[in-house]
């Protein structure tokens, strides 16, 4: 009950909230809207994109809840990792998010994931 609460706190600041989970050694690279790429020169401001206090433990893989503003339609992510040379077929370069989920949909995947969910400071 305490997840769902959390969740529902967090989707009160916004209208129409979307959400995605993020491994660890991911970032966040370049963000799309409406009208194409997003630029803080068209709107004035960056992207709200951000990295939630709750996270999924999966086999041995951290993945953090991340909340975007409904103006985002496609977010492209990262690895931090360096490139291996030595193996460039395992290397990924990017991965472009088309779709996300909403708040129902996180309650839903914390509720059949065979994974140990944290709540704390990223």
């Amino acid at each position: 009950m305490a997840i769902l609460r959390y969740v529902r706190q967090q989707n009160l600041k916004r209208t129409q909230v979307k959400y995605f989970f993020l491994s660890d050694g991911w970032i966040v690279g370049r963000v799309w809207g409406v009208g194409g790429e997003w630029t803080y020169a068209t709107w004035r401001r960056r992207p709200d994109i951000t990295q939630l206090d709750l996270c999924l433990w999966d086999q041995k893989e951290r993945m953090w809840l991340y909340r975007v503003e409904e103006a985002v339609l496609m977010v492209e992510v990262k690895p931090t990792a360096p490139v291996d040379h030595t193996a460039p077929a395992k290397n990924i370069g990017n991965v472009v998010l088309t779709r996300f989920i909403d708040a129902e949909q996180v309650i839903e995947r914390l509720g059949t994931i065979a994974a140990r969910c944290e709540i704390g400071n990223p």
